[in-house]
C-alpha cells in the first residue's frame, strides 16, 4: 500500500510539473495600452473602452492589464489609427470611419449613411461578410478590428437656424463625421470634421453652424444646446454606428489563442454594454433637453430625400474607383434588403403598434 501510495504521488507530482509550466505560459503577464477618440466626460463612449479593459483583467485574474487613456492624453483623438498602425500604442477604442480619407471602405465598418440599424450592422459583419471586407481594408496599415460598441441610431444635431427645406443647408458649415460629410457637401454643405472635445468652442464662436454628435445624452454633455436651439432627427448618416476595437496586426498575432478568445468576447461584452447603457440614458436626456427649451424638429421629408439620392450617387462614384468598397458596398445592400423583408414583420410592425399604443 505504501509503495502503491507512493507512485501515484509520484505520478501525480509529475503531472502538476508538466501541467503548471504549460499553464502558466498559455497566462503570460501583459501590459498594453489603449488610446480612445472620446474624452472621459463622455462616460457612455470612453466607458466602453474602460469596461472592455476590464473584462479583460477579470477574465486573466489581472495578467493582461489594459491602461486606458482619452483623446488627447497621449494621442489625439483623430490619430488614434495611425498610433496603433506605427506601433506607438497596442489598440485604440475608435469609429473605423473617421479614417475614410485612407479608404472609404473603412466608412462600412461604422456605417454608412442610409445603411444599417444596429442590429443589422453587427449581424452583416458577423454573418453578412463584413469582417472580412474591413479588414481587409485595414491590412495595408497593420491593423485588426473587432467590434466594440454602437451608439445605436444617432440624433441629426444641433442647428442655430431652422432647417426648413433642402435650400438651408447651402453654405452650411456642418460638424459631422465619415460619409455623411462627402454625402452633404453634394448638397451644398460645408463638411467639417472636428474633434469631439472642440465641437462646443467652434459651434460657440460660430466657427460652424451647426453640429452632430451622437444621442440626446452625449450631446446634453456637451452643451450644445445652449449654443444652437434646434435639434433635428434622424441621423440617417448614422443609423447604428459601430465602434471599433483596433489592434496593431503584429502584436494580436503574438497573443496566445487563449488571449485572442478572451479580446473577442470582452468586445462582444462591452459591445452590448455600450448599446444597452445608451438606451436607458438617451429617454431622459431627451426630455431635459426639450424641457430646457431645446426645439426638436425631424428634418423635413425633401431633405431626407435630397440626401438619399445624393448618397446613392456618391456610393456609385466610390464604387467605380475602389473595388473593395464595391465588394462591401454590394454585400451591404444585399443584407439589408433581405434584412428588412423580416424587419417590416417583425421588429418594426411590433414597435410601430407599441409606440402608436403608448401614445394613446
Amino acid at each position: 500500500m505504501k509503495r502503491r501510495a507512493f507512485l501515484t504521488a509520484g505520478a501525480a507530482g509529475a503531472m502538476a510539473a508538466v501541467a503548471s509550466p504549460a499553464l502558466a505560459q498559455s497566462t503570460p503577464e501583459i501590459r498594453w495600452r489603449l488610446t480612445s477618440s472620446f474624452p472621459k466626460s463622455l462616460d457612455t463612449i470612453y466607458g466602453t473602452a474602460e469596461t472592455f479593459a476590464r473584462y479583460v483583467r477579470e477574465a486573466t485574474g489581472g495578467k493582461f492589464e489594459i491602461q486606458t487613456f482619452s483623446a488627447g492624453e497621449i494621442i489625439p483623438g483623430l490619430q488614434a489609427l495611425d498610433a496603433v498602425s506605427n506601433g506607438s500604442i497596442e489598440m485604440a477604442h475608435t469609429p473605423t470611419y473617421f479614417y475614410t480619407g485612407k479608404d472609404m471602405t473603412l466608412g462600412l465598418g461604422t456605417g454608412i449613411p442610409f445603411g444599417l440599424n444596429s442590429r443589422l450592422q453587427h449581424s452583416w459583419w458577423h454573418f453578412g461578410g463584413g469582417e472580412a471586407i474591413v479588414n481587409e481594408a485595414m491590412k495595408p496599415f497593420g491593423v485588426y478590428s473587432i467590434p466594440c460598441g454602437n451608439s445605436g441610431t444617432q440624433m441629426g444635431g444641433f442647428f442655430r437656424k431652422e432647417i426648413k427645406s433642402v435650400e438651408d443647408l447651402k453654405g452650411l458649415k456642418f460638424r459631422i463625421g465619415g460619409l455623411g460629410g462627402a454625402v452633404l457637401a453634394k448638397l451644398g454643405v460645408v463638411p467639417q470634421q472636428i474633434a469631439p472635445g472642440d465641437v462646443y468652442p467652434a459651434l460657440e464662436r460660430g466657427t460652424i453652424d451647426a453640429a452632430e454628435f451622437v444621442g440626446p445624452y452625449d450631446d446634453e454633455k456637451l452643451g450644445l444646446g445652449k449654443v444652437a436651439p434646434y435639434y433635428y432627427y434622424p441621423g440617417w448618416w448614422e443609423g447604428g454606428a459601430m465602434l471599433h476595437l483596433c489592434i496593431n496586426a503584429a502584436k494580436w498575432n503574438e497573443l496566445t489563442p487563449q488571449y485572442q478568445a478572451i479580446v473577442r468576447q470582452a468586445c462582444e461584452a462591452a459591445n452590448n454594454w455600450m448599446l444597452a447603457k445608451y438606451d436607458a440614458v438617451n429617454p431622459p436626456a431627451l426630455a431635459r433637453l426639450v424641457n430646457s427649451g431645446v426645439h426638436l424638429r425631424p428634418f423635413p421629408l425633401d431633405t431626407i430625400d435630397a440626401a438619399q439620392k445624393a448618397a446613392t450617387a456618391f456610393y456609385a462614384e466610390v464604387s467605380a474607383k475602389n473595388p473593395l468598397f464595391k465588394k462591401g458596398y454590394d454585400s451591404m445592400l444585399a443584407f439589408r434588403k433581405e434584412g428588412y423583408t423580416w424587419w417590416q414583420a417583425g421588429e418594426y410592425a411590433y414597435d410601430s403598434y407599441m409606440i402608436r399604443m403608448t401614445r394613446g
